[in-house]
């Protein structure tokens, strides 16, 4: 099973950090050869809110690189408040970069995808796109979640007759750097959140990088519009 992803070239946004860090490092130990882009730290450099700089990013990927086998949509930056203290310039800016972080380089790689001819790209919803954690201020965060699973459905029904495979996977509590800051922050979380899950351990971007090797290889060729929860048994219950 060495090299799933030989030969195949990965687009990974967030590539700087966290999730996004941990997919792009499994990816090139699969064999892909992998774009990372971000805000800064990474292969290319990029505001992926930005219409007009993500159109010339991916211009200057297919013309450097030619078709684009994977796109993983894993940055996004979301304001944590509850309703009463959430301002409107906050909302707004949380899901920009839930959803249109989603919608523009999706957009602009799409032709290239469409070039590959058995394409697959993966989006990230979350747990929270499904329920509320209690003492969790997360309503922005939900709502831009909840739109990226949408997005996903649709983008699958366009993207079939192209070859284009759309999923997402809805990560539960993932230990990153911005996570341990919230545990460090408040104590109580950790508890929270594993007394939701049914697996008694605090997730890794390892545990979500196993999921994205799977749905972008051709082993799951018959695979679209499908949402992947590896949140340790959280939304089973």
């Amino acid at each position: 099973m060495a090299e799933r992803l030989a030969n195949k070239l990965a687009v990974v946004t967030g590539a700087a950090h966290g999730i996004g860090a941990g997919v792009a490092q499994a990816f090139r130990r699969e064999g892909a050869h992998v774009i990372g882009v971000d805000l800064d730290h990474a292969d290319m450099a990029c505001d992926l809110t930005d219409e007009a700089a993500v159109e010339a990013l991916f211009a200057r990927i297919a013309e450097q690189h030619g078709a684009i086998d994977i796109l993983v949509n894993a940055a996004a930056f979301a304001v944590f408040g509850w309703i009463e203290e959430l301002s409107y310039a906050d909302w707004k800016k949380t899901l920009a970069s839930e959803l249109d972080i989603v919608f523009l380089p999706t957009r602009a790689a799409w032709p290239h995808l469409k070039s590959s001819g058995r394409a697959s790209v993966i989006n990230f919803a979350s747990a929270n796109a499904y329920h509320a954690l209690e003492g969790s201020p997360a309503l922005a965060h939900c709502a831009g979640k909840g739109g990226v699973l949408a997005m996903t459905r649709q983008l699958a029904m366009e993207g079939a007759p192209h070859g284009i495979r759309v999923n997402t996977i809805s990560p539960g509590f993932i230990r990153t750097a911005a996570t341990d800051r919230h545990l460090a922050l408040d104590p109580a979380l950790k508890e929270q959140v594993l007394a939701k899950n049914m697996v008694k351990l605090l997730g890794e971007p390892a545990d979500i990088a196993f999921g994205a090797i799977w749905l972008a290889s051709d082993e799951a060729r018959y695979v679209t519009g499908a949402d992947i929860s590896i949140d340790g048994g959280a939304t089973a219950w």
